[in-house]
C-alpha cells in the first residue's frame, strides 16, 4: 500500500469512526511516515541531550542492494514494518504445513496482526498511543495490500508470468520484474507496483510454483471495513463515551460507496499522484465530514521533524547539531519515533516468539 491508502484514506476512515480532525491527522501522518522514516541514529542536540531514533523504511534507489541483502536489516525494517508474518493465520503453537517460509508469509488479519493491535492497545494511556496506532494501521493495512510475500530474500518472493489485465506493462517493467526475481526476491519487489495499485487486477506465479490470481479491489475494500472495525475498537478504549459511527450506517454507507469509487477510478501508476487526487476529493467535501484542506510534508519546512528539531533539510548529514527546543519532549516527531521503538520492541520480542518466530 502507497500514500493513498496510508494516508489519505486512513484519515478517512479514522473521520468516519468519530475521530476529530486533529485525532484524525496524527494517525494518518503517523501511518504513512512509517514509509518515510528512513533516518536512524543518535540525535545531538546543542545542551547535550540526544535522541535516538530507528528507520522503518529505506530509501530504495535501484533496489539499494546493501539493504536488500542484509538479512538484519530486512528483519528490522521488512518485517515489523511491512511484511508481518502471518503464519498462515494459525494460532500460537500451531505451524503451518510446508517449510519455515510459510510462519513467514504475510497474511491478511492474522492472529499475529491481532496480538499487533492489542499490544498497541496496551499503550492507551500513553502520551504516543495515536502514534502507534497510525503505525498499527500501516502495518495492518500491508497485510493485505502484501498478501503472499515475505520481508525477507526467499524463492517464495520470485516472481514469473507476471501479468496484469487493467493496466500495460511496458518491457522496462518485464525486465525489471525479471531481474529483481532472478537476483533479489526480497518483499514484493519483484511484483513492483502491482500490489500497491488499488485498481488493479494481476496473476503471477510465485517460487513455489503456485499460480497467484490478485483482485487488488476486493482485496482493499476489505482492508478498508477492517481498518475501520480497529479504529471503532480503538476509540472506544480511548473513551467509552465517545460516539463510535457503525460501518452499516446511512452516511458510512455511503462514505465506504465514495471510497470505492476512489479505488476504481484514481488509476495512476504512482501513489503520489493518486495521493493528489484522494486530498481533492476530501478537499471537495465527497465525505459526510465536509471539506478538510488535508496535507501531508514528510520531510523539510513545516514537517514534524523540522517542528521538532529544526531540520529544514530533506536529508540528515550525520553529524549535526539541533537546537534544543522546549517543545520537543511533546513534540509529534519524537512521540512517532517512541512508538515506532515500541512497536518494533513487541513485535520482535514478544508477538513472533509466540509463534516460534525468531529474527531479532
Amino acid at each position: 500500500m502507497q500514500i493513498d491508502g496510508h494516508h489519505t484514506l486512513t484519515y478517512v476512515l479514522a473521520r468516519m469512526v468519530g475521530f476529530t480532525h486533529d485525532e484524525a491527522d496524527i494517525i494518518s501522518y503517523s501511518a504513512q511516515y512509517v514509509d518515510d522514516a528512513t533516518n536512524s541514529g543518535i540525535i545531538e542536540f546543542d545542551n547535550g541531550a540526544t535522541f535516538s531514533r530507528i528507520s522503518s523504511a529505506h530509501e530504495m534507489k535501484i533496489y539499494d542492494l546493501k539493504h536488500y541483502l542484509d538479512a538484519h536489516e530486512n528483519h528490522m525494517v521488512w518485517v515489523p514494518f511491512h511484511f508481518l508474518p502471518g503464519n498462515n493465520k494459525l494460532p500460537a503453537g500451531r505451524n503451518p504445513k510446508g517449510s519455515f517460509i510459510k510462519k513467514l508469509i504475510c497474511t491478511p488479519y492474522s492472529d499475529v496482526a491481532i496480538k499487533m493491535f492489542d499490544a498497541c492497545i496496551k499503550d492507551k494511556n500513553k502520551p504516543y498511543f495515536l502514534h502507534r496506532l497510525g503505525i498499527t494501521l500501516h502495518v495492518f493495512a500491508d497485510t493485505f495490500a502484501h498478501f503472499g510475500f515475505a520481508g525477507v530474500i526467499h524463492e517464495v518472493n520470485k516472481v514469473k508470468n507476471l501479468e496484469c489485465e487493467n493496466y500495460d506493462m511496458n518491457f522496462f517493467d518485464k525486465t525489471l520484474s525479471r531481474t529483481l526475481s532472478r537476483r533479489f526476491p526480497m518483499g514484493h519487489g519483484a511484483a513492483l507496483s502491482c500490489p500497491d495499485m488499488p485498481f488493479l487486477k494481476w496473476s503471477y506465479t510465485n517460487g513455489l510454483g503456485e499460480k497467484i490470481q490478485r483482485d487488488n479491489l476486493a482485496l482493499y475494500i476489505d482492508s478498508a471495513y477492517n481498518l475501520f472495525g480497529q479504529l471503532a475498537l480503538a476509540l472506544h478504549t480511548i473513551d467509552e463515551t465517545r460516539t463510535i459511527n457503525d460501518s452499516d450506517s446511512k452516511i458510512n454507507k455511503n462514505n465506504f460507496e465514495q471510497i470505492k469509487n476512489n479505488f476504481e477510478n484514481f488509476k495512476n501508476e504512482k501513489g503520489e499522484d493518486r495521493h493528489k487526487l484522494w486530498l481533492q476529493s476530501i478537499r471537495s467535501g465527497d465525505f459526510s465530514f465536509g471539506s478538510i484542506d488535508l496535507k501531508y510534508i514528510p520531510k523539510g519546512e513545516n514537517s514534524w521533524k523540522d517542528k521538532a528539531i529544526g531540520q529544514k533539510e530533506f536529508i540528515d548529514k550525520g553529524d549535526e547539531i539541533f537546537e534544543y527546543k522546549s517543545g520537543f519532549l511533546d513534540s509529534d516527531w519524537r512521540k512517532f519515533h517512541v512508538a515506532l521503538k515500541a512497536h518494533r520492541f513487541d513485535v520482535i520480542n514478544d508477538i513472533l516468539p509466540q509463534y516460534g518466530i525468531s529474527v531479532s
